[in-house]
């Protein structure tokens, strides 16, 4: 069992018996934290009970924190209590407390009960859906690894986790990809040169793509005329006759279905290349194919739940007034579940926007029955998040959670210049490159290493530097390192303390560095179920650098101090002892760094 989480509810109880007896109102306990203090001279942990429940008791916090004071210094293992400020009480455990947590470490049980806390429950995490346009590019590296480490740490705390990719496979933007192909396919015929018309997506990725489908065939222009290799004169002239312009709605699907199946494939090695896996890839595609419209069908619910009308919006913000068209529209009352305004689904000509292909795609995962949504996006859809939020509330009559997460922009740098083009997708760096340079366990870790909802500077130069100023390199050299203790340890004839005897030993740690690692360790699950709650996967990031410069400072500390050395020739029990802290800080390295999906090496 974690010991910080089963303290806290030991906490949490105590706190209800005391505004019991003094006949306070009791508000909601669970808002009660028990977290580490920002300043470790405090204590090594505070909680805010007085501030949470002053108001409904309608006693001053400091009054509340006096009666809290006396009944916390009563729990076991509680070795002082103190009041800070208006009301904020610090602790300090009894050393034991802190060292039962290495023997779960060691019996591979770090996270304690946070392994059960989402009870199994499925949710759907949507990331990456880049437009299979071409190769992804770095912005799209940012949301695969975060939501793919997302998924990661749901999994480990208990969540049944479909990881799913939409692929955005309708619309304007396939058909420039199949006229972007088809231009390059003409060429390959040498039907067309120079410069791509405007419109069209360039790079060398759709030269390869075109060769390949001449080579193999896989365009017919005509089903009577199939194509057979090697072309004769007279038929690159007729095959160029009949894939001319005026006779694109009889080639254009062929150039559409080569198209998106040649970049769902290079987006696939792309995500495989860096990690990053999926269970499901939804096409939107087929929400208007299979003999059913199920963007429609979705429509018609929401009108027969009552939220759906004909009406017209008014004109968009900055619009010149004599501009703006007003037309009647088929609208969703998004505004009754929190948006500014209301939604349309339908245009007034009867097509579908492109929020209705959404509505329907989250309809869908509705249908699939999870307790929990999940979606990744880029910042550039941040005007989407409130209507999005809005239908799925409205679609699971607010029974099921929308949760969105934002990732910022990435800044590909190399020593402090940007990074802009490439020959290979001919307007970007493609995701591809990068992984390929600096090698995915980098590409993870920094993409992690910042809150997602901040732009983050990747400089291609300092992600593979080995010094401490390079935070993959430092947390993997702190595994690193204890694997060196670890060997020579082997040679020596040490071996950790059993698990039973592991407080026995564990009393032997004295040293404030060695104490400071104990705490971290202790810290490791709350970390993971904070993460798991809050979709902010960074804060595992932030720890594993954490716990590594702890493990370092130790490190230098026994190089300036030979009596703090992790293997002592003259006392065998301390070199036990040690040796056990190191293996539970590898172990969790290890495991942390495991949910990044980062490797943790044994020698570098």
């Amino acid at each position: 069992m974690a010991l910080i989480h089963h303290f806290q509810t030991q906490l949490r109880q105590t706190i209800a018996q005391v505004c019991a007896a003094n006949s306070w109102p009791i508000a909601d306990i669970s808002r009660i934290a028990l977290e580490e203090p920002k300043d470790v001279s405090h204590g090594e942990l505070a909680t805010n009970a007085a501030m949470i429940l002053a108001k409904p008791a309608g006693q001053p916090p400091r009054v509340l924190a006096e009666a809290f004071k006396t009944a916390i210094a009563a729990m076991p293992h509680v070795a002082n209590v103190e009041i800070a400020g208006a009301g904020f009480i610090n602790l300090r455990m009894a050393p034991a407390f802190w060292h039962a947590g290495l023997g779960e470490v060691l019996q591979g049980r770090a996270l304690g009960d946070v392994a059960h806390f989402g009870e199994q429950k499925a949710v759907n995490i949507e990331y990456v859906s880049a437009n299979p346009t071409g190769p992804m590019h770095v912005g799209h590296g940012r949301g695969a690894v975060f939501g793919d480490v997302l998924a990661n740490v749901l999994a480990a705390t208990g969540w049944n986790v479909t990881r799913e990719y939409y692929i955005n496979d309708a619309g304007g933007q396939i058909d420039a990809l199949a006229r972007s192909i088809h231009w390059r396919f003409l060429e390959a015929l040498g039907a067309v040169k120079g410069e791509m018309p405007e419109g069209l997506y360039p790079g060398d990725y759709l030269q390869t793509l075109a060769a390949e489908l001449l080579k193999n065939s896989a365009i017919q222009p005509k089903a009577d005329t199939p194509l057979t290799m090697p072309l004769e004169a007279e038929d690159t002239a007729t095959i160029t006759k009949m894939l001319s312009a005026e006779n694109e709605p009889h080639w254009i699907e062929q150039f559409r279905v080569a198209g998106i199946a040649a970049m769902m494939d290079l987006i696939r090695d792309d995500l495989a290349a860096l990690r990053v896996q999926h269970d499901h890839f939804f096409s939107e595609r087929a929400l208007t194919r299979e003999g059913v419209d199920k963007v429609q069908a979705a429509i018609d619910a929401l009108e027969a739940q009552g939220h759906m009308y004909v009406g017209v919006l008014a004109p968009p913000k900055g619009e010149v007034q004599a501009h703006y068209n007003p037309r009647p529209q088929t609208l969703f009352r998004a505004t009754n579940f929190g948006d500014t305004e209301d939604r349309a689904l339908k245009k007034d000509n009867g097509e579908y926007t492109y929020f209705a292909a959404d509505v329907a795609y989250h309809a869908d995962k509705l249908s699939r029955r999870f307790a929990r949504l999940i979606d990744v996006w880029g910042a550039d859809h941040a005007g989407y998040v409130a209507r999005m939020k809005a239908v799925v509330k409205a679609m699971s009559n607010d029974t099921v959670p929308l949760e969105i997460a934002l990732c910022q922009l990435v800044r590909l740098q190399r020593n402090g210049e940007p990074v802009r083009m490439s020959k290979r997708s001919g307007d970007f760096v493609t995701l591809r490159e990068v992984v390929d340079e600096v090698g995915a366990d980098a590409v993870r870790f920094m993409m992690i290493y910042r809150k997602a909802d901040a732009p983050l500077d990747f400089d291609l130069a300092k992600v593979v530097e080995q010094s401490k100023d390079n935070p993959v390199f430092y947390v993997q050299y702190a595994h690193a390192r204890i694997g060196s203790v670890l060997r020579h340890a082997a040679e020596a004839g040490v071996e950790i303390a059993p698990v039973q005897d592991v407080a026995r030993y564990a009393a032997l740690l004295t040293d404030e560095a060695e104490h400071a690692l104990v705490l971290a360790l202790a810290r490791y699950p709350n970390v993971v179920e904070a993460a798991a709650k809050t979709t902010e996967v960074h804060r595992i990031a932030f720890y594993v650098h954490d716990l590594a410069s702890k493990f370092h400072s130790l490190w230098a500390k026994g190089n300036s101090n030979a009596s703090l050395r992790f293997l002592q020739a003259d006392s065998f029990e301390i070199s036990i002892a040690r040796l056990t802290l190191c293996v539970c800080v590898q172990q969790v390295l290890r495991e942390a760094l495991g949910l990044l999906g980062v490797n943790a090496p044994d020698s570098m």
